[in-house]
């Protein structure tokens, strides 16, 4: 297994961040232990990623009581990285998601290669029902689009 820290993004991850996947995110409960929450994510820079946290949810609770956070990709072409580092809030709503979603931003401070040489995984991916698949995927579209350009 490959253990490459780095301090920011490498081209090839940010290159597919910046156009936006899914990735796992994980804080820390109140009891301690990891809480893990599936999201959109997009990174408009090396040093920066963006990404959803719901309202009334346990995973946004967990950022604004603690708000070290770290972010699992698994993209393509055997993509696995784990970046870690400090969490805000920078829009109370996603306006393109349809239903309640806080756009948070990640700082990033370390980012991992997790990577195992000889081992291929799949990308997560959001995978809807017959009818919802295009619905869905118009909204995933336009919830990157608006992390894209979001400037604050």
């Amino acid at each position: 297994m490959s253990s490459r820290v780095t301090s920011q993004l490498p081209d090839h991850v940010l290159n597919v961040l910046k156009e936006g996947c899914p990735a796992l995110l994980l804080t820390t409960g109140l009891d301690g232990f990891p809480n893990t929450a599936y999201t959109w994510v997009v990174a408009p820079d090396a040093m920066t990623v963006r990404f959803g946290a719901d309202h009334g949810s346990t995973t946004l609770a967990n950022l604004e009581r603690e708000p070290r956070a770290s972010l699992q990709i698994i993209g393509p072409e055997n993509l696995v990285f784990l970046i870690k580092g400090a969490t805000s809030r920078i829009k109370l709503q996603i306006e393109a998601a349809p239903f309640k979603i806080a756009m948070m931003t990640l700082s990033v401070t370390e980012v991992k290669d997790q990577s195992w040489p000889g081992v291929r995984v799949q990308p997560l991916a959001y995978e809807w029902s017959a009818d919802q698949s295009e619905r869905m995927l118009a909204v995933e579209r336009a919830v990157y689009s608006e992390m894209r350009r979001w400037s604050g």
